[in-house]
């Protein structure tokens, strides 16, 4: 029987108002029987957290601050965060990480803001949950002062090239594709470099609402992404790696609990 993890579910995004029981109900009638719910900021931890408490049996989550919002993170959040961390024990740390293609934050606000938030990972020996756009030297950078006090950590949404998938594998990272990968005419060598990734360390998200798969045919809420169009992506990977379908989605979903650290 198939089986899917959703890594990487923006649940508590506006453009899932008045239809979030759809969403879960949508995913588990798809067979994911897993969704971690990512945070974003510090603001919406409360929030995230009463999702999962609402959706206990089915979603873990995380607590963070992406880079866009880096801006917000300042020393007095480095308590805050860790407070956050003790009072709802969140399944990882992130969404953090360097985003300098829309510099929405500055470079010394998102460096750091991910450096704290590494920081506080190891403290709690938590998994990363990461985010690296147009920054990959001074990622890894960074990456480098703590990879070897790092539990576990996956670079979500990769769209990257051959030699940025080995230098996060050299690190021991773990590797999330998206829908990114179902576009056939694009991304030739995202779609090649794949075929690399170790079968131990592959994971697989919608990062819903957003990146909805470009040939998708039957897109039940217009252009906004579900967690339970995991099954699409999963199918291009199986067919790109010339794996079988099935036994790919158990191995991948084995993986997924194994990072967050989940039972079923």
């Amino acid at each position: 029987m198939m089986k899917y993890f959703d890594i990487a579910c923006n649940l508590s995004s506006e453009r899932f108002d008045g239809k979030r029981d759809f969403v879960i109900k949508h995913a588990l009638e798809n067979n994911v029987k897993k969704i971690a719910i990512i945070c974003s900021s510090i603001q919406e931890v409360e929030r995230i957290h009463n999702l999962n408490l609402r959706f206990k049996d089915t979603t873990c989550f995380t607590i963070g601050t992406h880079p866009h919002y880096a801006n917000q993170f300042s020393e007095k959040d480095i308590n805050e965060l860790n407070l956050l961390c003790q009072k709802y024990q969140p399944d990882a740390i992130g969404e953090t990480g360097l985003d300098f293609f829309r510099n929405l934050s500055s470079v010394n606000e998102q460096k750091f803001a991910f450096q704290e938030q590494i920081k506080i990972a190891i403290e709690f020996n938590l998994p990363l949950f990461l985010h690296q756009r147009d920054a990959h030297e001074p990622f890894l950078e960074i990456l480098d002062e703590y990879i070897s006090e790092i539990d576990k950590g996956v670079v979500h949404c990769f769209t990257g090239t051959k030699k940025q998938l080995f230098d996060y594998l050299d690190r021991g990272l773990w590797i999330g594709l998206t829908g990114w990968i179902c576009d056939h005419r694009r991304n030739k060598a995202l779609r090649s470099a794949i075929k690399h990734i170790p079968l131990d360390r592959l994971m697989i998200e919608t990062d819903c609402p957003y990146l909805i798969p470009k040939n998708l045919e039957n897109k039940i809420m217009g252009n906004t992404n579900l967690s339970g169009y995991l099954s699409h992506i999963l199918k291009d990977i199986a067919e790109l790696i010339g794996k079988d379908e099935e036994d790919l989605s158990l191995q991948i979903f084995e993986n997924s609990l194994k990072f967050f650290n989940q039972k079923i």
